[in-house]
Formats: C-alpha cells, sequence, structure tokens
C-alpha cells in the first residue's frame, strides 16, 4: 500500500505585513493532487496544522474542501487529517461525519470513544490493508490533570509520561494488535515536539514551552511507521528512520528558507519499516534575504532574477551600516521604488539594522537594534521578568506559556 505522509500547511497564513500565502498553497495544492495521482497513492495522512489558525478565513476553507473534493477523482481512497496545535478541534470535527462518506476520516481531537482514533483502512481488493492509529495533538486535558503544589520538574514528567501513556494505550487497542498479528502495518500519527528535533522561528511552542517533547523511545515498537508533525524541518526522530516528521511544504518564515520541502511516499508491504521517498515540492514563491552593507544590499536588490517562478519574491532585508538611520532608509527606499513588485517586493523592512557606536574610549561595536517586532511573545516577557525577583522567574515563565498556549487551543 502506498501512503503519503504531509503535515503543516497552515492554510491561511498571514505572513509579514498581512500578506496572505493563499496563491502559494494553492500552488501546492495543485501539485500535490498531480503527485498522488501519478504516485498512485492510496492513502494521504496530514499530520495536523492543516490551518494557521483556529479560526480560519474563508479562502483558507474554500482551499481545503476543494482539495479534498479533488482528491477523490484520484486514486487515493482514503484521507486521514489529525489536529495540529493550531487548529481548532471544532472547525476540523464539524464535518467529519459528513467527509467520512467521502472516506476522509478526521481526529480534530481525542475522542470521548477512545478506540475511534484507531481506523482500519481497506487495500485495493476491500481487504484491510493499514492500521492507521490517528493521534492528534495531546492538549494538557488529555495527558495530564494539573496538581496544586507541583513543582516544574512534576509537571514535566507528568506531561511526558501522560503522552508515551497515550501511545501505549493506542497501541494495546485490541483491534491494533489483532491486525497487526495477521501481518498488517500500522502507521501512528502524532503533533508534537520530539527531543533532539531542529525546530525553525515560526513553530509556536506547544506543552508549555515544549516540557512534552518525547523521544523516540516513547513510540511503542508496534508502530511500523510514525508520521509527525509540528517541526517544519523534515527530519528523523532518535536517528529512526520510521519515526519522521515531513516538514511544512512551503517555507513559513524567513528561518526555512534553506530548508528542503518534500512529502514522503511509504510504500508498506507487510509489516516493518516501509520504504520511504522524499518527493520535493517545487517552488512558487522564493523568500529571499538580503543581509550585508548598504551597498551590498542595493546591489542585490537591483540584480534580482526570479525568473521561472510563478510568483514575486519576498525579501527581507537587513543593512549594517555607521550612517544614520533616516540616510539609509532614503537610499533603500529609492530603489525599492523602481524594483518590479511582479519579481520581488520587500516585506521585512522592519529589520533594518543599524550600527551604533560607543562613547570614546570604549571599544568594539554595540550590538545590533533590534525592533520590538523582532521579539517573540516570549522574549518580550521575559525582558518583563528581569525586574522580577530570580527566584521566582521560572514558574512564571511556565505559567506564561500555560497561558499563551491555552490561548492559543481556543
Amino acid at each position: 500500500m502506498r501512503v503519503l505522509h504531509t503535515a503543516d500547511w497552515h492554510l491561511g497564513q498571514r505572513f509579514i505585513s498581512g500578506h496572505e500565502r493563499t496563491e502559494e498553497h494553492r500552488h501546492f495544492l495543485e501539485w500535490l493532487v498531480r503527485t498522488v495521482q501519478e504516485r498512485q497513492v492510496e492513502v494521504l495522512v496530514l499530520a495536523g496544522d492543516v490551518f494557521d489558525t483556529g479560526s480560519p478565513s474563508s479562502a483558507a476553507l474554500e482551499l481545503y474542501y476543494s482539495f479534498l473534493v479533488q482528491l477523490r477523482q484520484t486514486y487515493c481512497r482514503d484521507i486521514v487529517i489529525v489536529g495540529g496545535n493550531h487548529d481548532s478541534p471544532a472547525t476540523l470535527n464539524a464535518p467529519a461525519r459528513l467527509l467520512r462518506h467521502l472516506r476522509v476520516h478526521v481526529v480534530g481531537c481525542v475522542p470521548d470513544c477512545f478506540d475511534d482514533q484507531v481506523l482500519i483502512l481497506d487495500d485495493v481488493t476491500g481487504q484491510p490493508g493499514l492500521v492507521v492509529c490517528a493521534v492528534p495533538f495531546l492538549r494538557d486535558r488529555d495527558v495530564r490533570l494539573s496538581l496544586p503544589g507541583e513543582t516544574a520538574e512534576e509537571r514535566e514528567s507528568r506531561i511526558k509520561q501522560g503522552i508515551a501513556d497515550h501511545y501505549a494505550r493506542v497501541a494495546e487497542c485490541e483491534r491494533v494488535w489483532q491486525h497487526k498479528a495477521n501481518g498488517l502495518p500500522v502507521l501512528a500519527t502524532g503533533h508534537l515536539y520530539a527531543a533532539g528535533g531542529s525546530a525553525s522561528d515560526s513553530e509556536r511552542t506547544i506543552h508549555v514551552g515544549n516540557l512534552g517533547q518525547v523521544t523516540a523511545d516513547h513510540f511503542s515498537d508496534c508502530f511500523d511507521y510514525v508520521a509527525l508533525g509540528h517541526l517544519h524541518r523534515p527530519q528523523r526522530v532518535g536517528g529512526r528512520e520510521h519515526i519522521r516528521y515531513s516538514g511544512s511544504p512551503i517555507p513559513l518564515s524567513f528561518s526555512e528558507i534553506h530548508d528542503p520541502k518534500q512529502v514522503l511516499l511509504l510504500e508498506f508491504k507487510g509489516t516493518g519499516c516501509p520504504r520511504i521517498e522524499a518527493i520535493a515540492v517545487p517552488t512558487s514563491r522564493r523568500l529571499v534575504r538580503f543581509h550585508g552593507d548598504l551597498e551590498e544590499v542595493l546591489n542585490q536588490l537591483a540584480a534580482y532574477d526570479n525568473a521561472g517562478l510563478p510568483l514575486p519574491a519576498w525579501a527581507d532585508v537587513e543593512i549594517r551600516s555607521e550612517i544614520g538611520q533616516l540616510e539609509v532608509a532614503e537610499q533603500l527606499l529609492k530603489v525599492i521604488e523602481k524594483l518590479d513588485r511582479k519579481q520581488i517586493e520587500v516585506l521585512a523592512r522592519r529589520h533594518f539594522r543599524i550600527v551604533t557606536l560607543r562613547p570614546l574610549g570604549e571599544t568594539g561595536a554595540e550590538p545590533l537594534t533590534r525592533s520590538l517586532h523582532d521579539f517573540s511573545e516570549r522574549e518580550v516577557f521575559e525582558r518583563r521578568l528581569e525586574g522580577e525577583p530570580e527566584d521566582g522567574r521560572e514558574v512564571l515563565l511556565r505559567t506564561f506559556d500555560e497561558l499563551v498556549e491555552l490561548m492559543h487551543s481556543r
């Protein structure tokens, strides 16, 4: 059976200054439909973060539902979608009963009936061919109950153990081990932060500052493949070939511009690790960075060639210069005004870095100045904590992380 693993679409994402990614996602989904058809994919697995927010725009919803309809015209028989930390379980689950008639299996959150996470998918002959343990993003209420007076270490241990227990319980479901014993492969999903994973700056912390990060050993040996989401860089977990993040299909921040964008094609032949092939996702829009001194950056902008791509590039500009900020801005704007916006558009103008000089007698350069926009919510709160007693900062920071996670999960 051929299965395609993808994750972290973030449909409806608004980039810097409110720029939407709709056209990029449209190009990706059109390519994905063609790829599913050409590679005769039988099952598509989407491991969380379908949408970028819990209240996706009408354009994002249109992309999602149009894709599901188009996929019914391909070889793909079943689609498995689990919720991520960006997704609203209510939004994903609302049409779940209707979508089931299209063989689209949606698990937006841990269901009331635990065994509903276990799906038995038929092969081309109509016989059971694959077991999918469709585990969504596990929220605090799914894996632990907060206890009054517990320490940070106890809380961390409780989260990790809760996640491990959840996967162990899924693996112990009767339908899982019975079909496994009959030679059917078992695939599990997850949307979480695995220990040692490489994250980008566009990934929101989950499980109170990533305290819930698990290791490869937390997944049962029963699973022949674990399809993960949340980290946007494709990677293995703990060096295990069969535990993988597919990564996001488009770069979701400038920190991801050098990361490969791909989906993973799995070919199961009985139990055991499937044959895995990474399929590169074609680029429809480049995110580019021009960092350096003023002359260097201006020359790079003027000479940029976007030939061959359907969408204009988006640029992040960082200038290091000893001259005043107003003078830098003036010269930069003259170049920007001459740029063909069908080729390139500068978005991150707020990231200009102006080097200031120390008073005479001091050595070394002043650190590059940062705009408020350069700080994450957590970094702003950390700066605020600098004025608080040191022995209470850790508790306040963890409480802040919990509140941010709770806010984004609603």
